[in-house]
């Protein structure tokens, strides 16, 4: 489900890594969703989510900084995005995951998919734009 394509890469090493990792994590939650041998996936439903949000606040500590080194102009609209993500992963509804387990995980696969995609094809490329503009 989640594929890494080329016109993901902002050509920023460390940045690039990251976001590989954060389609394996989404990788996972698909290859959950689709494990019918699993027939309570509550547990891992939650493992999974802790695991994109600590990632995504390692990931998003780790590009900020770099936003604040070069200067980018738009860093706190940027921010604001990150932190926007954050809050709505927190607010995970624990009954939720636990009365329809494959429902509210495709539910959180679905708005991963959507704002990661969009996040790094408009709002990343537009900081490595901006950096190339200074080169």
């Amino acid at each position: 489900m989640f594929k890494w394509k080329k016109e993901y890469e902002t050509g920023i090493t460390i940045i690039d890594e990251q976001h590989k990792e954060l389609f394996k994590i989404g990788n996972e939650s698909y290859d959950l969703l689709r494990n019918d041998l699993i027939l309570d996936k509550y547990d891992k439903v939650v493992a999974i989510l802790n695991k994109l949000l600590d990632y995504c606040e390692y990931h998003f500590s780790t590009e900020e900084e770099y936003l604040l080194n070069i200067g980018y102009k738009k860093f706190l609209s940027h921010k604001v995005q990150h932190d926007d993500f954050i809050k709505k992963i927190k607010k995970a509804d624990i009954e939720r995951i636990d009365h329809n387990q494959d429902g509210y995980l495709m539910e959180v696969l679905e708005f991963f998919m959507e704002w990661i995609s969009g996040h790094i094809l408009a709002t990343d490329m537009d900081y490595v734009k901006y950096q190339r503009s200074l080169a």
